[in-house]
């Protein structure tokens, strides 16, 4: 059944009044979605996409690409870039109930509080969402003391789909409305899932992997030696703002 972004708002103020949403109230806004997709309902729109497994990534003009891997070299997340700014997109199971959004939106705030940032809750494309500053760990330097965390901009996305949750952080420029968020937006928009049909535990991240052609060229990286040290840190999980 297709469902519909739309549906965190709709949900969280019946939730806030103690009214169950009616079942017929639910699959007309379900029907509403213009992406992201879950796979079932994903558009036969033609547009390039990059197969990371559980994610089906758009392949903008204008955007590039980065896949991250942590010290394991397993695949924790795919990156787009535009110009100076970033879009982080991380997927998680879900219950079937969906709401995670709401529960993490609270999470991710309480989080840039306690590190001396701040997120808020505004409307966005995608219903509510999160806007404000959080930390981010600069790499260190060859020989030099770790540099400290600084601020900056950013703008969490979340999204609740058939037993996943997609979660978008974009920085920089993007993290303000205008020109340079714009085509973030529309690579948000354009991502498919792929959850499968596996049992996982709620919050546990969707497997990714590389492409063959990426793998390929990991592997040869890993024979020629270690990568020097640095590289943005990647949030812990679905709740961590840093």
């Amino acid at each position: 059944m297709p469902f519909g972004h739309r549906r965190n708002r709709i949900d969280r103020s019946l939730r806030e009044r103690g009214v169950p949403p009616e079942p017929q109230q639910r699959e007309r806004e379900e029907l509403a979605t213009d992406g992201p997709w879950d796979q079932a309902d994903a558009p036969a729109d033609g547009l390039p996409r990059v197969d990371l497994g559980a994610l089906r990534v758009p392949a903008l003009k204008g955007t590039e690409l980065r896949v991250d891997v942590n010290q394991q070299q397993q695949v924790v997340g795919a990156t787009l870039r535009a110009g100076e700014s970033l879009l982080q997109l991380s997927v998680f199971a879900a219950p079937r109930a969906g709401g995670l959004w709401d529960e993490i939106r609270v999470e991710l705030a309480k989080s840039a509080s306690g590190q001396g940032a701040s997120l808020t809750e505004v409307e966005g494309p995608f219903g509510t969402e999160l806007a404000g500053t959080v930390l981010v760990q600069q790499p260190a330097q060859p020989g030099q003391p770790p540099a400290k965390p600084v601020r900056r901009p950013a703008r969490f996305l979340g999204v609740d789909g058939p037993r996943w949750f997609l979660r978008g952080m974009i920085s920089g420029p993007a993290a303000a409305p205008g020109e340079d968020a714009r085509l973030l937006e529309e690579a948000f928009r354009a991502v498919v899932v792929v959850r499968g049909s596996g049992p996982m535990p709620v919050r546990d991240p969707l497997p990714l992997t590389l492409p063959p052609q990426a793998a390929e060229q990991l592997a040869r990286r890993q024979a020629a030696g270690p990568r020097p040290p640095g590289g943005p840190a990647r949030p812990a999980g679905p709740g961590s703002a840093g």
